[in-house]
This record gives C-alpha cells, sequence and structure tokens, in this order.
C-alpha cells in the first residue's frame, strides 16, 4: 500500500544549490522534486500551479525575498508546508519567517542527510526548525513575553484546545491534529485561531516553544 511521493518545490536563486538538493531528493522513494524556481515570483506562479506537498524557500533573493514571498503564498491560501532554507540565523529573520506563516527553518550549512531527515518530517506534516535555533527562538520568544496580565494562561483553555495545544507541541499540522482527534481541519483551524488569541501568542511555533518551555507538551 504504497502511498505517492511527497512533492517538493524549489524556490532559490543559486543553481548548484538546487541540483544539489534535487539529486539529495532523487535518492529517496517517498520525495520527489516536482519543480524549481530561481526567484520568487515563478515559485508563486508554480506553487500555485503545482500545489507542492512542500516548498523549500531561499530567504534572500533579489527583487522579492523569501519573507514577502511567504506573506503572498499565506495570502493566497497555498496549504503546501512551507521551510524556509537560509544561511541567517539571525533572530530577526528566524522570527519573522515563523511570524510570517514558516512551517520550518533550516540552516543551509547543515548535513545533507541531516536536511534530507529534516525534510522527511516536513512532509509528513511536522514543523522543522535546525538545532541550533531552538535555544535563540526560545530566547526571542522570552524576552518579548509581556510581563503583565497577558502571559500565557494555560487555565483559560478548553479540554478540545488542551489536547490541540499539546499536539501543537509535538510539531504535528492541522491534518494530522484533525485526522488524531477525528476532527475536520476547519475545525481544528477554529481551535487554533481560539487558543492562540486566549494565550496572547501569535503563531503556532510561538505555542509550541512556549509549551515546550512550560513541560505541557508531556500530558
Amino acid at each position: 500500500m504504497s502511498e505517492s511521493p511527497a512533492s517538493i518545490l524549489l524556490i532559490d536563486d543559486h543553481p548548484l544549490l538546487r541540483q544539489g538538493i534535487k539529486q539529495l531528493i532523487d535518492l529517496e522513494d517517498d520525495m520527489v522534486v516536482a519543480g524549481e524556481a530561481s526567484n520568487a515570483a515563478d515559485g508563486i506562479r508554480l506553487a500555485t500551479e503545482l500545489e507542492p506537498d512542500l516548498i523549500l524557500m531561499d530567504l534572500n533573493m533579489p527583487e522579492m525575498d523569501g519573507i514577502e514571498a511567504l506573506k503572498k503564498l499565506r495570502e493566497q491560501n497555498i496549504s503546501s508546508r512551507i521551510v524556509m532554507f537560509t544561511v541567517s540565523d539571525q533572530e530577526d529573520d528566524v522570527v519573522a519567517a515563523l511570524r510570517a506563516g514558516a512551517d520550518g527553518y533550516l540552516l543551509k550549512d547543515m548535513e545533507p542527510e541531516d536536511m534530507i531527515s529534516q525534510l522527511h518530517q516536513a512532509a509528513v506534516g511536522k514543523m522543522v526548525i535546525s538545532d541550533r535555533l531552538t535555544t535563540l527562538l526560545a530566547e526571542a520568544l522570552r524576552s518579548n513575553k509581556p510581563q503583565q496580565a497577558s502571559r500565557p494562561d494555560f487555565d483559560s483553555l478548553t479540554p478540545r484546545e488542551k489536547d490541540i495545544l499539546r499536539l501543537i507541541a509535538e510539531g504535528l499540522s492541522n491534518k494530522m491534529i484533525g485526522r488524531k482527534l477525528d476532527i475536520s481541519d476547519g475545525t481544528v483551524k477554529v481551535h487554533v485561531k481560539h487558543l492562540l488569541k486566549k494565550l496572547n501568542l501569535r503563531s503556532r511555533v510561538e505555542v509550541a516553544v512556549w509549551a515546550v518551555e512550560e513541560g505541557l507538551h508531556k500530558g
């Protein structure tokens, strides 16, 4: 009962890098490169046409950068998982990408086998972040966290929202959460919107980092 391989769209202005990643992915049975683009505008057009499972996109590109492209893709309700792939380990870039709706942030200096492993995780709906960025991200969120009454309050959540929060902390996508709880993607989306508002957090990545810091993901 073999499922079709996960389709991946590469958006990067370096042909050599795209070629290298494509060669690595070609060795995998469960992933396939469905398309390539050398700039953000072409990438957005291809993403709309191909509707790939996963988009791997550079952050720094001429004319339109990855953050702007990411926002445009999310505005168009592209349901593909979008992972930024970049040389930048700057806190501002990481936080901006995740707040704009990225499903992951990977650094280009990672080992090829680590990258393939992370792409496998991303393709099945998990959030992926290069190891050395997780501490930086936690620090960034902690320093931006308001000190007063708007601190996240776990007890303000309904039992269903608590279930969903724990699954977000495990890195699961809305689709996978819906499957696990036997509810629709749309219902999960509504619950996520409510719990973000109640916790005064701006993205599911902030929820995941906060939940892990507080030890809430353990059940």
